[in-house]
């Protein structure tokens, strides 16, 4: 934590040194990625703390990382000793940000922060809380810039072109579509800022971000044009020609600035939750359209080629994680298998397919308590040996390129108690209620969540996570607009949408349980009453039978993962034989 102790002086000498009283530093990118390429990791460099989502605050005098109920006990050991006071974000009686700064800092006071890579809402929202007690909000400076030595540099993957045949449209006709919903919100052009929309209108895919198969750079769409700005080192002849061939021009990633200041094709369509504050500033407010992104929910249906193309997906990750329950309690039972090896194992066996590309998160491999954390990601200095008694917890997801997949599977190893039968037995039936909706096309996530959590409610249990996201085509494994979850959230579920369902549970030094399946959203019949939906799985694995208590799962349950289980088993079994078709034909066994 030396290290850390001295990023953080340093930073206070640049602070006096500008006239900032406090300094906010944000977990994001100039494009408001959930992964970032290391180049903009500052808060984890000024803090210490690693984890995905959080955000640091340094006072002349204090210096405190703020993060939600995911990371908190992972955060308390990152921050050990670094000089940084954990702020458990949501938890009661946790002032937010602006209060704590309203509370901290004398009128006349100013507020950094880099609005680069902090979202024009954010930087909006602090301007206007903080200028009522008298202390601005300055986002014109980047410290990292000069405090940084070693920054990284921004990546430099390859662009690759997504074929036709797995896009499903050409990325001309993609813009045309949105040009219409661009004439149709009253905007002349967009500013696409984040990467997995560029990549998704463009057919392009790189690797710049880890986990997220996206190109760093920025897209300029207006009425009659269209340019992407990349640093052209990533590009060769045949991309060149190919974009040249989409009607899709190409400039330097920095000369987005200069484009914007010369555009003529106003008012340009923003996103201020997604589109970072320097971007917007430089348009102003009077030349642009306030408005989501289009490209979200172009992006968030899916056509008839992605579909097909997430089923073979997650039909080579079923294979794959078949084999590795085969493989995994057997080994656990001879002894000295750890929580890393689980991971090794299953990247060995999904590389066995020569479509996967990579993992589309980090391996949550969580032995016992382990599991209660809720993004516990195992280190070589904190990596539990399995034994035979208790659960793994084991969320995965791979990047073909033919898909994205995302599935969570909690196996019992050996010896469970009542309670921990109990659990997951409430979970699962959580999971089954949800997975059996049937719901009026358009509503959205939020009226379905307490399907989930009905079953751990009558329990007096919850959890603090959402119940589902959606998942990219080859893109991003969180994928918006639409969520499953607690609080509200109006984007409508419609036919072509993927989204989880992953309910849980989390006893802190106990256990932790989630059950995940990624489903497709489909038609299920249209009635005088209007068009409804209804969830089908696209996740082919066994769920464990062994913790549950099948009068608490109830027959409805235990019909559906009869059924459920019956469709893993056409679809797996035609790829093993021998010992390996025996064990999947008693996984999945009628309960």
């Amino acid at each position: 934590m030396k290290d850390v102790v001295q990023r953080v002086e340093a930073l206070r000498k640049y602070m006096s040194a500008n006239g900032f009283d406090a300094f906010i530093v944000v977990s994001s990118d100039a494009h408001s990625s959930e992964y970032v390429a290391d180049r903009w990791k500052s808060r984890e460099w000024i803090s210490g703390f690693d984890g995905s989502a959080g955000t640091a605050v340094i006072t002349r005098d204090k210096a405190l990382v703020w993060t939600d109920s995911r990371y908190w006990l992972a955060a308390e050991k990152c921050l050990r000793d670094s000089g940084y006071e954990l702020m458990k974000d949501g938890a009661a009686g946790t002032p937010g940000i602006v209060e704590w700064l309203c509370g901290n800092l004398q009128s006349g006071g100013v507020v950094g922060v880099d609005g680069a890579v902090c979202s024009a809402l954010e930087v909006d929202s602090w301007k206007a809380a903080l200028s009522a007690r008298g202390i601005a909000v300055d986002y014109s400076k980047d410290p990292f810039l000069e405090l940084w030595g070693d920054r990284p540099s921004v990546p430099l993957g390859k662009a690759e072109v997504m074929p036709l045949e797995l896009a499903g449209e050409s990325s001309a006709d993609k813009l045309q579509r949105l040009r219409a919903m661009l004439l149709e919100e009253g905007a002349k052009g967009m500013v696409v800022t984040m990467l997995d929309e560029v990549a998704w209108l463009t057919n392009l895919r790189g690797s710049d971000v880890e986990y997220n198969p996206v190109l760093v750079s920025y897209m300029l769409v207006t009425d009659d044009s269209a340019t992407l700005f990349i640093d052209a080192r990533k590009l060769n002849d045949e991309v060149r020609g190919y974009l040249s061939s989409q009607g899709i021009a190409v400039d330097e990633y920095e000369n987005i600035w200069q484009a914007l200041d010369g555009c003529d094709r106003l008012p340009l369509l923003l996103q201020p939750s997604r589109c970072n504050a320097a971007i917007a500033g430089r348009i102003g407010a009077d030349k642009s359209v306030y408005r989501d992104s289009p490209v979200a929910r172009m992006k968030a249906v899916k056509n008839d080629a992605e579909i097909e193309g997430f089923k073979r997906a997650m039909l080579a990750e079923g294979v794959a994680l078949a084999k590795l329950l085969y493989w995994l309690k057997p080994a656990v039972e001879m002894g000295g298998v750890t929580e890393l090896d689980v991971d090794s194992k299953l990247t060995a066996l999904r590389s066995e397919n020569g479509e996967f590309r990579g993992l589309s998160f980090a391996t949550i491999s969580a032995y016992g308590e382990n599991a209660a954390i809720v993004h516990y990601e195992p280190t070589e200095n904190d990596n539990k040996v399995l034994h035979p008694q208790g659960f793994l917890l084991l969320d995965c997801g791979g990047q073909y390129a033919c898909g994205t997949t995302d599935v969570t599977r909690t196996i019992a190893l050996g010896e469970l108690t009542r309670e921990q039968k109990e659990d997951y037995t409430r979970v699962l039936r959580g999971h089954i209620s949800l997975a059996k909706a049937k719901f009026p096309k358009g509503a959205s996530g939020t009226q379905l969540d307490v399907l989930a959590r009905q079953w751990l409610w009558q329990a007096g249990e919850n959890y603090l996570h959402g119940t589902g996201h959606g998942v990219g085509h080859f893109l991003n494994v969180h994928e918006g607009p639409h969520q499953i979850r607690m609080n509200y959230v109006p984007a409508p579920l419609v036919p072509g949408m993927t989204v989880t369902n992953e309910p849980g549970l989390y006893k802190s030094g106990r256990h932790g349980i989630r059950i995940e399946n990624t489903m497709l959203i489909t038609p299920y019949m249209t009635t005088e009453f209007g068009d409804f939906c209804a969830l089908q799985p696209l996740t082919i694995c066994p769920i464990d039978k062994a913790p549950i208590i099948p009068e608490l799962l109830g027959m409805d349950g235990i019909e559906y993962l009869n059924a459920y289980h019956a469709w893993v088993f056409e679809l797996l079994s035609p790829y093993f034989d021998g010992e390996m078709f025996d064990f999947l034909k008693m996984a999945c066994a009628p309960l």
